[in-house]
């Protein structure tokens, strides 16, 4: 698939508390094996990749980044616990691109409650790619910015370790400056379970601000879940945001890699043990609330089923390339192609993050 488009974005002059371009370029260490060597911007070391950290509070910040410099280079952006902001660009020498991203900063990083390991306080960020390459950053709290919530499992979450891959991870490539995601997902939660742990919902919720979307996807851990218990589990997130000013949106479950034939099975679509079709009852909630939903489960069938057993195993996990096989849980191909269908149901619904979008 093609990536996204990215346009160049200039920075925003310095104020009180900013770390400025000025301050951030030329103060670090200098690249390896260069004609000339180039300084890397404070907080910056190494060369492949270059890695980058800023002793911020939890909290979101606009950053701004010039990627390029003396030599040619192609460079990936991440920041904080594997989220890609900004994939594989190429600058020729001497040329450089600035881009802008708003970033949500959490302690611990990555999984809420701690899977994977806590990371580091504060800002980090990770330039990647065949020859990375990055001139200037900088680093300034977010005003008022958007915020999109993500709340699910170990499908959507901040992985900490390739080559498990949350969609979550991957969708922030295509959010525009004055928006973030903040990615409350968590590996190995059932609705029930998110609703109830004090690190997962209502930690998420005392965040909320008015207009904040939050996307509520929940279904693979929902395995003897009743049909009244989940529809509640459901309501009360939804009710609880809206409480606070907030948009619930329902995300349907994406499918499992599980064919009978050249067809998904029950267990696939989210038929759990009890025979509860969850799909079905969260789009019935969605009905009944009022609340916009994205169906990812009949999304993702689409995809899968019109790629066939053999070709759609690259979007999940295969032995033959990342050592494990595992159909439940997407590569980062795949996470990328689940995230596109999610986006393209932002687009065509509307929804409040639409216009932060690429």
């Amino acid at each position: 698939m093609p990536l996204r488009s990215f346009g160049r974005r200039t920075a925003r002059p310095g104020a009180a508390g900013l770390l400025t371009l000025a301050a951030l370029t030329g103060a670090g260490s200098a690249h390896a094996g260069t004609a000339t060597a180039q300084a890397l911007p404070a907080g910056c070391s190494g060369t492949s990749p270059i890695t980058c950290h800023y002793a911020v509070s939890p909290g979101t910040y606009d950053v701004t980044v010039s990627v390029g410099g003396t030599s040619a280079g192609q460079t990936e952006m991440w920041a904080e616990a594997r989220r890609l902001m900004l994939p594989a660009t190429r600058t020729n020498a001497g040329a450089t691109a600035t881009y802008s991203f708003t970033v949500n900063v959490r302690q611990p990083e990555g999984q809420p409650t701690g899977q994977g390991g806590t990371g580091n306080p504060g800002l980090d960020i990770r330039f990647s790619g065949t020859a990375p390459q990055v001139s200037a950053v900088s680093v300034k709290p977010a005003s008022q910015p958007l915020v999109a919530y993500l709340a699910g499992d170990s499908t959507v979450c901040d992985q900490p370790a390739a080559p498990y891959t949350g969609w979550g991870q991957m969708i922030t490539t295509a959010v525009l400056p004055g928006a973030a995601i903040a990615n409350y997902a968590d590996s190995g939660e059932s609705s029930g379970s998110f609703l109830s742990n004090s690190a997962l919902f209502p930690t998420l919720l005392a965040k909320v601000r008015a207009n904040d979307p939050v996307f509520i996807q929940f279904g693979h851990n929902d395995k003897q879940t009743s049909a009244s218990a989940y529809r509640s589990n459901l309501t009360s997130m939804i009710t609880q945001v809206r409480g606070k000013g907030g948009v619930p949106v329902l995300v349907t479950p994406p499918v499992r890699r599980l064919f009978d034939g050249n067809r998904l099975t029950p267990t696939a679509l989210h038929v759990n043990g009890l025979g509860v079709d969850l799909p079905a009852q969260m789009r019935a909630v969605g009905a009944a609330q009022g609340v916009p939903v994205i169906d990812l489960t009949a999304q993702s069938k689409t995809l899968i089923e019109s790629l066939g057993p053999t070709a759609s195993a690259q979007l999940y996990l295969r032995s033959s390339v990342d050592g494990v096989t595992d159909n439940t849980h997407f590569s980062q191909y795949g996470a990328t192609r689940i995230d596109d269908l999610v986006l393209q149901s932002i687009r065509g619904q509307h929804l409040p993050l639409a216009s932060y979008l690429r």
